[in-house]
């Protein structure tokens, strides 16, 4: 099958651009021929006020990208193309370029964008859903949630509003791909059809191995920023009833904080903001534990604590969202209240204190990778949805040609609820 590859990079890589370089490396390895469509964000780079303002209107139709698209299309004949993020260089003209060519469109929702304008659900340090199953997602402009831009709030809700007005959602997509059932549940309320969401986990891929031993350190690998939960792990490490040793590997906005004056913190963190992905994974082989503190829901189940696990290392983890659902408290993980400084120091005590326990989760969470998130699950469910994706075109296709689109009833976006 040959498949193309849609993806907007972000100027800072991470998850996304992590799992979209790993299934096409799977198909490739399977015998699939991938062709790549890349747009980048290091694009607007030290962009002027123009510039800017066409970015804003590029994100709701880039004909530069549309146009490209078609080119390609037409070049390629792909089976099927796969978008990852197309906001904002791409765009959802990217979807009409692929229908007008006879292809069908998969779009995995990675985060939350489609529903709130920052993607995270998440507004001065805690969790807002003020803009879920608005037609018109206003409060994130009001608050700024895009890069606390009143403008690029504006040119993100406009994208959301826009598409929906023209329906592109509902008729360009095929088969949209959640990552964990709590996030296809969001979609759901926010308007997308049930029908049209699956849900396939990320994986990782190749298979790094299980650890062995205790572990000498706690870890934490990710963006330093609020939403991340940085700031509540160094305070839960500044109540720490007796000193354990963290390793953060990451960086970010709040990343000076993590570069402490306080003499009870010298010599209990370590901090390493270039690091890469083969010594993020040996660094997880010598820990005791994963600390994963974030105070959002996480779009897609954090393809750092899949790849905790598939290294065989437990999880301490905030109990929420996407988060929660993936790890089993007491088997494979320990959970807190997202927030909750106090709780998260005495979990991690207890952790330290308790290497056997830990050994034992760090077991059982290799388990869980293995039933859930190696490669040759993650390619049948891929493969299942691919076939899908054709059948479904291959029928609205040929509805289209028997009934003329004037005569027939608009389908709702949702079996009970549409945009509000």
């Amino acid at each position: 099958m040959k498949i193309l590859i849609a993806h907007n990079t972000y100027q800072q890589g991470g998850g996304e651009d992590v799992v979209a370089a790993t299934e096409a490396r799977l198909l490739s390895e399977r015998g699939h021929q991938v062709v790549w469509y890349r747009r980048g964000n290091e694009e607007l780079r030290a962009q002027g006020a123009f510039q800017t303002l066409a970015t804003g209107l590029k994100s709701v139709w880039a004909s530069d990208s549309y146009r490209e698209l078609a080119a390609l299309l037409r070049g390629e004949s792909p089976e099927v193309a796969h978008f990852h993020n197309t906001f904002p260089l791409i765009s959802p003209a990217a979807y009409y370029a692929c229908t007008r060519a006879g292809v069908p469109v998969v779009q995995t929702l990675h985060n939350y964008r489609l529903l709130c304008p920052g993607a995270t659900f998440f507004r001065e340090g805690r969790v807002c859903e003020q803009c879920l199953g608005r037609r018109t997602p206003w409060p994130g402009i009001v608050h700024r949630c895009y890069r606390k831009s009143a403008f690029a709030s504006a040119a993100a809700a406009g994208m959301l509003t826009a598409h929906r007005w023209l329906g592109s959602w509902r008729t360009k997509v095929e088969i949209y791909i959640a990552a964990s059932e709590f996030a296809r549940g969001k979609f759901i309320r926010g308007g997308l059809p049930a029908s049209r969401i699956r849900v396939k986990p990320n994986l990782v891929h190749p298979d790094p191995g299980a650890r062995c031993g205790a572990g000498k350190y706690a870890l934490f690998v990710g963006r330093l920023c609020e939403e991340k939960g940085a700031r509540v792990l160094l305070n839960a490490w500044r109540q720490l009833a007796s000193p354990v040793p963290l390793i953060v590997a990451g960086d970010g906005p709040v990343r000076e904080d993590f570069l402490p004056s306080d003499r009870e913190l010298q010599g209990n963190i370590s901090v390493l903001s270039t690091v890469s992905h083969d010594e993020v994974l040996a660094l997880m082989r010598g820990a005791r534990f994963l600390v994963f503190p974030s105070l959002v829901y996480e779009g897609a189940f954090p393809l750092a604590i899949i790849e905790a696990f598939a290294c065989g290392l437990p999880v301490v983890a905030s109990r929420l969202g996407s988060i929660e659902e993936g790890t089993t408290h007491g088997r494979n993980s320990l959970h807190f209240s997202a927030g909750n400084c106090e709780e998260l120091a005495k979990t991690v005590v207890w952790a330290w204190q308790h290497p056997q326990k830990m050994e034992e989760f760090g077991r059982a969470a290799r388990l869980e990778y293995e039933a859930r998130y190696t490669a040759d699950l993650n390619y049948e469910i891929l493969m299942e949805i691919y076939s899908s994706a054709r059948r479904t075109f291959k029928n609205n296709r040929r509805s289209d040609f028997s009934t003329d689109e004037r005569e027939r009833p608009q389908t709702p976006l949702h079996e009970t609820r549409e945009w509000q």
